[in-house]
C-alpha cells in the first residue's frame, strides 16, 4: 500500500476554490436538512456519497483507502458514540418499564411546578453533571426523556436538551476535549484549561436565559430571569475557577454541583409570580402574555403563586396535566425513581479513583492502526485518526451499561425483562444508529482525504481577520464531528499554526476552537438523531435543526465578539 499524500489545493491550484468544494457535503447535508426536510439518514447518506466521490476523483485519495477511511468512521461511530447512547438510553427506559417512572414524573415536579425552573434544573444543572461524567450524546438523550416525564411536550424537550448542552461541553467527558487539544498542539493543559474557562462563562450565563425564553417566551424570560440568572453565573463562576485553580477533569461535574445547590436554595426563598406548568410549542415565538395569565395561549395552566389558585389559560401542544403538579411521593419512591441517576454518578466517580483509573485506562482498551490506511498531510505528518482506540470496560458506554444492570438488581427485574427492554431500544434507535455511522463516515472520509484540511486552511490564509474566523473553524469541527474532542483534534494544530503566522495568541486561538466549537454540537446530526430517539419521534431532526439554527448562530456570534475583544483590548485574558 502506498502513502496518500494529502493535497490542500487540488481545483486547479486554487487554495479558497478548493475549500468551496470541500464545503460541498456540508453543505449538502445542511440544505437537505434545513430547507428540503430530509430524513437525516437519508441526508447524511447523500453527503457521505458525494465526500467519496470528491475524495476520489478531486482529492486524488486511492479508492481502497477512501472506503476504509469510511469504514473507520462507521466503526468510530458505533464506539464509543452509539455504545454510550445506547445505553444511556437503556438505563432510562428500564425507569420506564416500572412503576418508578411515574414516581420519577412526580419527583420532578415536587421540586417545583414550574417547566421553566425545571428546565434550568433538569437540561441545563443535570444536564452538565452528566456531560461531565459520560458526555457524546448521553446528557441529551436522558434530559430530553425526563423533561418529558416533567411534562414538557416532546419536540421542544429536544430542543432544550440540545441548546442546554452548549455550556458544559468544553470540558465534557472528564475534560476530554481540552486534554485532546493538548495532545495536538503541545500547549500547556493548564494554559488552555485556564484560557477555554475564561470564555465559556460568558456562554454559561446565557444559556440559562435562553432555556426560559424557549419554554415560555418573553413572559418566561420577564419572570423567571432571577433564577435563570443565578444559574447561569454560578455555573460560569464555578467553571472559571476549577478550571483555572483546580483541575481541568472535574471541571462540569464541580460546577453542576455547585449550581444545582445554589439553585435549589434559592427555591427556597423565591419563585416565580406564576408557575407555569404547560407552554406553547411555539417556543421562542410564544406570545408575551399578561401578568394575570390571561391570553397565554391555548391550554396552558398557571399557578399564581402568591394565591395559590391556577388559571386555565390556553394552550397549544401541551399536557394540562403537567401544569397542576404533584406532591412529593413517599422517600421510598422518590429513592428508587432517580436510582438509575445515582448509580451512574457513583459508577463514573469510582472510574475516576487514583487506585482504579490507572488499572482501566492500561487494562480497558486496545489501540491500533486502522488497516488499509496510509496517510500523511501536505507537511509530511501522519495524518489523524488512523490510529483507534477501542475501549472496552473503561469505556463510558460500557460504564453505562454496568450502571444498567446495577439497576436492574436494584429493580429485582428478571433477566428477560431487562434484555427484552434493551432490545426495544436498539429498536428505537435503528435509525439513529444509521445516522450517526453515516456521518461519522463523512467526517473521517472528509478528513483523510483532506478536504477538511483545505477548508480549514482557507479559513487560516485570511491573516488578522483569522480572529473572527478562528470560532467559525472550531463551530465547523463541531457540527461535522458531533464532538468537541473531535474537533479540536482534527483543528488545534491547525489554529495554532495560523496564530503564529497572524502575530495571534496560540493559547486563545487553540481555546477557541473548543470554546465556539460547542456552538455546533446542537446542529451536528449525530446530536440532532440522538434527541429525535430520545423523545421518540423518528424524522424530526430536520424540525429540530431549523429550530436550533438561529440559536446556534447567534451564540456563535456573541462568543466570536467575546473572543475578538480577548484578541484585543482584554488580552489580559489571556495566560
Amino acid at each position: 500500500m502506498s502513502t496518500f499524500v494529502q493535497i490542500t489545493d487540488p481545483v486547479w491550484g486554487s487554495l479558497a476554490l478548493s475549500a468551496v468544494v470541500a464545503a460541498l457535503p456540508l453543505l449538502v447535508l445542511f440544505v437537505l436538512l434545513g430547507a428540503f426536510r430530509v430524513q437525516a439518514a437519508k441526508a447524511s447518506l447523500v453527503a457521505v456519497a458525494l465526500s467519496i466521490i470528491l475524495a476520489i476523483f478531486v482529492w486524488q485519495m486511492p479508492v481502497g483507502q477512501v472506503f476504509s477511511a469510511t469504514a473507520a468512521g462507521a466503526v468510530y461511530g458505533m464506539f464509543p458514540i452509539l455504545w454510550i447512547l445506547i445505553n444511556a438510553l437503556w438505563v432510562y427506559k428500564l425507569t420506564v418499564a416500572t412503576p418508578w417512572f411515574e414516581a420519577l414524573g412526580r419527583t420532578i415536579r415536587s421540586i417545583s411546578d414550574d417547566l421553566r425552573i425545571l428546565a434550568v434544573l433538569i437540561a441545563f444543572c443535570f444536564g452538565a453533571l452528566l456531560e461531565g461524567l459520560a458526555g457524546f450524546g448521553a446528557p441529551v438523550a436522558i434530559t430530553a426523556a425526563m423533561l418529558i416525564a416533567a411534562g414538557l411536550k416532546p419536540l421542544k424537550a429536544g430542543i432544550v436538551a440540545l441548546l442546554a448542552n452548549t455550556a458544559p461541553v468544553a470540558f465534557g467527558a472528564m475534560g476530554s476535549p481540552i486534554i485532546a487539544l493538548s495532545g495536538v498542539t503541545g500547549l500547556e493543559l493548564s494554559d488552555l484549561s485556564s484560557m477555554v474557562g475564561r470564555q465559556t462563562p460568558f456562554v454559561a450565563l446565557v444559556v440559562p436565559l435562553l432555556l426560559v425564553f424557549i419554554v415560555d417566551g418573553r413572559r418566561g424570560l420577564r419572570q423567571s430571569w432571577p433564577i435563570a440568572l443565578v444559574a447561569g453565573g454560578t455555573f460560569g463562576v464555578a467553571q472559571f475557577v476549577t478550571a483555572n485553580y483546580l483541575t481541568v477533569e472535574l471541571t462540569d461535574v464541580i460546577s453542576a454541583l455547585a449550581t444545582l445547590l445554589v439553585v435549589l436554595l434559592m427555591l427556597r426563598v423565591w419563585q416565580p409570580k406564576e408557575l407555569i406548568g404547560v407552554t406553547s410549542d411555539a417556543g421562542a415565538a410564544a406570545p408575551d402574555a399578561p401578568a394575570d395569565g390571561g391570553g397565554a395561549g391555548e391550554g396552558a395552566s398557571i399557578r399564581t403563586a402568591h394565591t395559590g389558585t391556577i388559571s386555565s389559560a390556553a394552550a397549544k401542544g401541551v399536557d394540562p396535566a403537567a401544569a397542576v403538579g404533584s406532591a412529593r411521593p413517599p422517600a421510598r419512591e422518590v429513592w428508587f425513581a432517580i436510582v438509575p441517576y445515582l448509580v451512574i454518578i457513583v459508577v463514573f466517580s469510582l472510574a475516576q479513583l487514583p487506585g482504579i483509573k490507572p488499572w482501566l485506562t492500561e487494562f480497558g482498551g486496545v489501540t491500533f492502526a486502522w488497516p488499509g490506511l496510509d496517510v500523511v498531510d501536505a507537511n509530511g505528518n501522519p495524518a489523524a485518526s488512523q490510529t483507534f482506540r477501542l475501549d472496552h470496560i473503561r469505556a463510558a458506554g460500557s460504564l453505562l451499561l454496568i450502571s444498567g444492570v446495577i439497576t436492574s438488581l436494584v429493580y429485582r427485574m428478571s433477566f428477560r425483562a431487562a434484555a427484552r427492554t434493551y432490545w426495544e431500544t436498539l429498536k428505537q434507535l435503528r435509525w439513529t444508529i444509521l445516522t450517526v455511522s453515516t456521518v461519522l463516515a463523512l467526517s473521517f472520509v472528509m478528513n483523510l482525504s483532506g478536504q477538511t484540511a483545505s477548508l480549514g486552511l482557507a479559513l487560516a490564509a485570511t491573516g488578522g481577520f483569522f480572529a473572527v474566523l478562528s470560532p467559525v473553524l472550531g463551530w465547523i469541527g463541531v457540527a461535522l464531528t458531533g464532538s468537541d474532542t473531535s474537533s479540536n483534534s482534527l483543528f488545534g494544530a491547525l489554529q495554532v499554526t495560523a496564530a503564529q503566522e497572524t502575530g495571534l495568541s496560540p493559547v486563545l486561538m487553540a481555546a477557541t476552537n473548543s470554546s465556539a466549537g460547542v456552538m455546533g454540537k446542537m446542529l451536528s446530526v449525530q446530536n440532532l438523531a440522538v434527541a429525535a430517539a430520545a423523545i421518540d419521534q423518528h424524522g424530526s431532526e430536520p424540525t429540530l435543526f431549523r429550530k436550533l439554527l438561529g440559536w446556534s448562530l447567534l451564540l456563535l456570534a456573541f462568543l466570536t465578539i467575546v473572543i475578538v475583544l480577548q484578541a484585543s483590548v482584554l488580552s489580559w485574558m489571556v495566560p
